[in-house]
């Protein structure tokens, strides 16, 4: 191998690179990035960036001897050739981590997302004292962005077209955040769908307008993939991966479409990968999957281009994790982790309506967990309580089945229902 390519510049490609050298890759290697900046961190966006705690968060990655165009954009792809508007770039290898893009809705060019750096610096500067802002959805960035907000005395309006905030974690536990909302000063409007943007305000589908002088719009992401179309790779709500995060020719491909079977590989949000562990193929948006899923496909890229094949015994091999996600939003941690099913219980462990106690300036923390017919946690979500996630992410990669009584006792230790650690 002479040359790999990595198409990305975020979290999943700079540690894409780090895994290439840590795994023994003494080739040449270019990454190629959209944004003019070197690999950083999004978490921090919503959080840190927006609260005017830190103005950068660079990853300390090394990319000493790695060649960098930044600033630079993929528009396609054939076996062996990487296009960009700079020009074409061969490649032995190549790995796809380009990540996903904020939806944005009909109307106005005005309305802002949370997606880069540069997104993060310009919204922080319209969050002043007084000034109108409304945010569209109440998911995890719409409400990291709205306690920022609220934090500024920026007066703020969540709408959000579901039932309830945070509706990824069912009606139930997220309709118990609905009074942080009023709590933190915040206007929350629930089932109301948006019409339009426009350039002052939001306009709502029953005919309301919302004036604001700024408005952000955290409705979801989708895979940034469009470029790929042509490709003969298959697309499927993202780059379609196997379990080893190779990517799998299209069916009108003819073969392996003119690829070298696994080349080409992927990494990250734009992927999405069969999970052996819920037999289905998912795509999860979140940190954990930018982090943890280029050490897999870089072994596979390596492996297979010496020759080697992957192994189907080995969980080593594999990309197979229990999603993991977190937020932090109205002066709470709020952690998930696992997949519930449509049949699954959910079962509470705290009291989510409890105040704080005299004397206190936090209200006890809660957990809720989801659990299968058969018995097995399949799912939890933790407020202000890390340690249950702590032994709740330990049962979920055990599959294990505590009893649902000692769960819901606050006086029991998840840690002495968990599987222990070898």
């Amino acid at each position: 191998m002479d040359r790999i390519v990595v198409v990305g510049g975020g979290l999943a490609g700079g540690r894409t690179v780090v895994e290439l050298r840590e795994q023994g890759f003494s080739g040449a290697i270019t990454l190629v990035g959209a944004e003019e900046h070197r690999p950083y961190d999004r978490p921090p966006l919503s959080k840190a960036v927006l609260s005017g705690r830190t103005d950068d968060t660079t990853l300390p990655f090394d990319l000493d001897g790695v060649e960098l165009l930044l600033g630079r954009h993929a528009t396609g792809l054939r076996p062996g050739v990487l296009e960009t508007d700079g020009g074409p770039i061969e490649f032995d290898g190549l790995v796809l981590a380009t990540g996903a893009a904020p939806v944005r809705l009909p109307g106005s060019a005005d309305q802002r997302v949370l997606r880069t750096i540069d997104d993060a610096r310009a919204l922080r500067e319209t969050l002043r004292p007084g000034a109108r802002l409304v945010v569209v959805g109440a998911g995890w960035i719409g409400a990291e962005v709205a306690t920022h907000a609220a934090a500024h005395e920026v007066a703020v309006t969540v709408v959000e077209a579901g039932a309830s905030p945070l509706l990824a974690l069912g009606p139930v536990v997220g309709g118990h955040t609905v009074p942080w909302y009023a709590a933190a000063g915040i206007d929350l409007r629930l089932g109301a769908a948006v019409a339009q943007i426009r350039s002052d305000g939001v306009e709502l589908a029953g005919g309301e307008f919302l004036p604001a002088d700024a408005v952000v719009v955290g409705v979801g992401v989708r895979p940034d993939v469009s470029w790929l179309e042509s490709s003969g790779l298959q697309l499927d709500r993202g780059v379609v991966v196997d379990e080893w995060m190779s990517a799998v020719p299209g069916a009108d491909a003819g073969g392996a479409g003119g690829y070298r079977p696994g080349s080409v590989v992927g990494a990250g949000d734009c992927t999405a990968w069969w999970s052996r562990r819920y037999e289905r193929r998912m795509r999860v948006e979140h940190w954990e999957c930018a982090q943890e899923s280029p050490r897999v496909a870089v072994a596979t890229l390596l492996r297979t281009l010496a020759g080697g094949q992957p192994s189907s015994e080995s969980p080593d091999d594999i990309y197979n994790p229990v999603p993991y996600f977190w937020s932090q939003q109205f002066g709470r941690m709020i952690q998930f982790a696992g997949l519930p099913g449509p049949d699954s219980t959910l079962v509470l462990r705290g009291d989510p309506t409890a105040v704080a106690p005299p004397g206190a300036k936090k209200a006890p923390g809660w957990s809720a967990g989801w659990f299968a017919p058969d018995g097995r946690l399949v799912a939890l979500a933790t407020v202000a309580r890390p340690l249950d996630m702590v032994a709740g992410r330990r049962m979920l990669l055990a599959d294990a089945a505590p009893d649902v009584a000692k769960f819901s006792d606050l006086d029991i230790a998840l840690k002495e229902l968990a599987p222990q650690p070898v």
